[in-house]
């Protein structure tokens, strides 16, 4: 356009901004000299005595590219009765002790905190990055969970266990994608997507749901930082139903044996639902009576605007998600509903505080055993502290993202974007740009949730992380 021009910021002016939030919201990707110390000593740690050796079983790991923190390996082989998969959890409990100098550090961040220039790691890296870290061709300390599956997905039984693991390869999801689209896939990937479809379709038949939502990410590209939509990629899907299985079978040992940590999330408010029908209604995308939540929002056809925005207000039902710690009798309510099952976080030890006290209760469970007295003492405490690190690492994202928007923009000042409006709340718009990848919001009347609009953009401030735009 006259009179307009663009120009893109360069890669330091982002991390420069970058830095400037990691300060404000004391995330530091630095740790405390004696816990650096701490850690290099812990990486040093035998782990040979008592454990099963299954190092002949050839794991691999699937994570986004370039990811070293490697929580997660897989394996899965044909059974008489269907399948059995062995899926192999970083051990963290083995490198950590309860109220150690890395234990107390992590309690303090309780995530890892993700900036698109670099992490903020929950434990150092010399231990996620390393020393616990599943990475390949190395032994490793792990708990590794036996999972039996019919032939339909269902499953049988589980037990979790302690033992040495060798990982063979180091997988991003494109690695595996790629293969399963080659003229000869490994097996194990040909399992994991057909599991991960049976899996799908029990969830599907459990009422759970999966919103298929394209994710608002900052990406490092041609020497700068970029905004974009990013859709998940199948492969991504049936990667997450192993977690999900895994969590699932977690959380039932630890309802059977009323002890553990749950993740819970209320099922979804009754005016929440009447207000998606009534918008449904508005925008002429059909919602019979008769058909439930879940089943509505898998029939959403997210290439269209107006099923695409309904499909970004049906997030609004998955509210309120928590965690209950339990010891003797079990909570009032213990569902997740997006699941449609008891659930509880096992699977990422390595980012997430939780999940290295729940893994040490099922392990005790599967043995028959009491769970340790430290893991024990984490049941009062721990859903608060998870709960407020989740608060804090949703502030630091969206500053993150604002920040990137308002640099994205600063340029194109007077420029008109097309937008399709997402939500409408009286006068208050949210807007989502396709290109760049920007969510906005204004006032203004007369726009109705689904509308395709041109908006011209008023203001782009990056210092103060906000973005003005009006209609054109």
């Amino acid at each position: 356009m006259p009179g307009i021009h663009f120009h893109f910021p360069t890669e330091e002016q982002f991390v420069s901004g970058f830095q400037r939030i990691r300060d404000e919201y004391e995330v530091s990707a630095e740790f405390p000299l004696e816990v650096e110390q701490a850690a290099k000593a812990a990486a040093e740690k035998s782990f040979g005595n008592g454990r099963r050796d299954m190092r002949d079983i050839p794991f691999i790991t699937i994570d986004p590219a370039g990811s070293r923190d490697l929580d997660q390996a897989f394996h899965a082989k044909r059974s008489n009765h269907g399948v059995r998969i062995r899926y192999a959890i970083a051990d963290v409990a083995h490198f950590v002790t309860a109220r150690d100098a890395i234990d107390d550090a992590a309690r303090s961040r309780g995530l890892t905190f993700y900036a698109p220039d670099k992490k903020a790691p929950l434990h150092p890296e010399v231990l996620s990055q390393g020393a616990a870290s599943l990475l390949p061709e190395v032994d490793r300390p792990a708990l590794v969970w036996t999972h039996d599956l019919d032939t339909h997905g269902q499953l049988i039984d589980t037990h979790v266990e302690r033992a040495i693991v060798r990982s063979r390869a180091m997988l991003s999801y494109e690695d595996v994608d790629a293969d399963l689209r080659s003229g000869d896939p490994k097996e194990v990937h040909l399992l994991l997507r057909e599991i991960g479809i049976l899996r799908q379709k029990q969830e599907q038949t459990r009422g759970g749901i999966s919103l298929r939502i394209p994710n608002q990410e900052i990406v490092r590209e041609d020497g700068t930082f970029k905004l974009l939509f990013r859709r998940t990629m199948p492969v991504e899907n049936w990667n997450a139903q192993m977690s999900l299985l895994t969590g699932i079978a977690a959380a039932g040992m630890m309802i059977d044996a009323k002890v553990g940590l749950l993740r819970t999330l209320p099922k979804p408010q009754k005016r929440t639902l009447a207000w998606l029908r009534r918008c449904s209604r508005a925008m002429n995308v059909p919602y019979p009576d008769y058909l439930a939540y879940a089943d509505w929002v898998r029939s959403l056809n997210t290439t269209d605007p107006d099923q695409a925005a309904l499909m970004t207000q049906a997030a609004r039902a998955f509210r309120g998600a928590g965690y209950v710690g339990f010891d003797g009798a079990l909570p009032e309510d213990t569902r997740h509903s997006a699941i449609a099952d008891d659930y509880s976080h096992v699977t990422a030890p390595l980012r997430r505080l939780i999940d290295r006290f729940g893994n040490e209760i099922v392990l005790a469970l599967s043995a028959g055993e009491r769970p340790p007295g430290w893991a024990l003492e984490a049941l009062a405490t721990m859903p608060d502290v998870m709960i407020d690190a989740a608060r804090r690492e949703r502030a630091f994202e969206r500053a993150m993202i604002d920040f990137a928007e308002a640099m994205t923009l600063e340029s194109r000042v007077g420029e008109v974007f097309e937008a399709i409006a997402t939500d409408v709340e009286d006068d208050k718009i949210t807007l989502q740009i396709r290109k760049p990848a920007i969510v906005a919001r204004l006032h203004a009347g007369g726009v109705s949730m689904g509308d395709e609009i041109e908006v011209r953009l008023v203001e782009a401030d990056p210092a103060r992380r906000s973005i003005t735009f009006g209609l054109a």
